[in-house]
């Protein structure tokens, strides 16, 4: 099987590229800029045709959230006609689309884990175009399947885990905010329930899936639970002192409920994410082994 997937350093991306390295079965081809710009629809339905994939990933993203509420434009243009261009190229070739979503798209106010069918009602020039592009993917591409998910982390490039992990290198407390909840969700366990989609033999339940790990847990009882992993494996940690949304003030407002259920995902196609706890034992091993080979790199030991 083909498999394209917009982007070529995310962590999805990356994610997907070491999957697919172990599976026989699976061609993937990770396309980025400048040979697909989200923002040149000609490199899109060039990109996409050359590639004669089976499926397309549309992972690439304006994901700045707080940068987004000052370019709403530029966010616009990626996330909602990027997409669009995307998930149009795809059904040009008849092959289906997976478009990666986020938790944004709602409000945060619901007292109960978002379910599919619950109303979005973003509150950030990020939610916005990310919810104006899951309409836009959807009518340009009846073979759609839209990803929704959230707090996202990876032994690749910058996330939450190796923010905390660098800052317990730095300082014995760090302040985190404890009234936001959500699911943290390994982005090679999203990976896989993509593969899972795009393989899965009665490929046609189109629609909307949440795709998160299974749990939940506020930013601080995450911050804890990282700094409790890495102190086990002999890495940095630091006490964790809670404080309140009012207390850590961003430019773009951030969901208090981000908590996602993922009853229909799995009752479609057989795949439930691990505990998040169990995927952050893995990545902060990862990171720390990461950091110890190229620290003995630099030093020469």
């Amino acid at each position: 099987m083909r498999i394209l997937v917009t982007g070529s350093r995310g962590q999805v991306v990356s994610s997907l590229v070491e999957l697919s390295a172990a599976r026989p079965d699976i061609h993937l081809i990770a396309v980025g800029r400048p040979a697909l710009d989200l923002t040149d629809a000609a490199s899109i339905r060039r990109a996409i045709a050359a590639a004669n994939p089976d499926v397309v990933v549309s992972a690439a993203a304006y994901t700045a959230v707080d940068r987004a509420e000052d370019d709403r434009d530029t966010a616009y243009q990626v996330n909602v006609i990027g997409a669009a261009n995307v998930a149009e190229a795809a059904a040009a070739l008849h092959v289906p689309v997976i478009h990666i979503s986020t938790d944004y798209v709602f409000s945060g106010n619901a007292k109960h884990p978002y379910g599919e069918d619950d109303e979005p009602q973003p509150r950030t020039v990020y939610g916005y175009t990310k919810l104006r592009g899951e309409h836009a993917v959807a009518c340009a591409n009846p073979r759609h399947f839209i990803l929704r998910t959230s707090w996202v982390y990876s032994p690749f490039g910058a996330n939450f885990v190796k923010t905390m992990l660098r800052l317990a290198c730095e300082r014995g407390t760090v302040q985190v905010v404890s009234d936001q909840w959500g699911n943290p969700t390994c982005a090679l366990d999203l990976a896989a329930a993509i593969l899972q989609v795009a393989t899965h033999p009665a490929r046609d339940h189109f629609g909307i899936y949440h795709v998160a790990g299974t749990g939940e847990t506020n930013w601080a009882g995450f911050a804890r639970y990282v700094f409790a992993a890495s102190r086990a494996a002999g890495g940095p940690f630091a006490e964790v002192l809670d404080i309140s949304s009012a207390d850590f003030r961003t430019k773009a407002v951030r969901p208090a409920n981000s908590r996602l259920s993922c009853d229909r995902f799995e009752n479609a196609f057989g795949w439930r994410a691990p505990p998040w706890q169990a995927s952050t034992d893995t990545v902060v091993q990862r990171i720390l082994e990461a950091d110890h080979k190229n620290l003995s790199q630099r030093t020469g030991v």
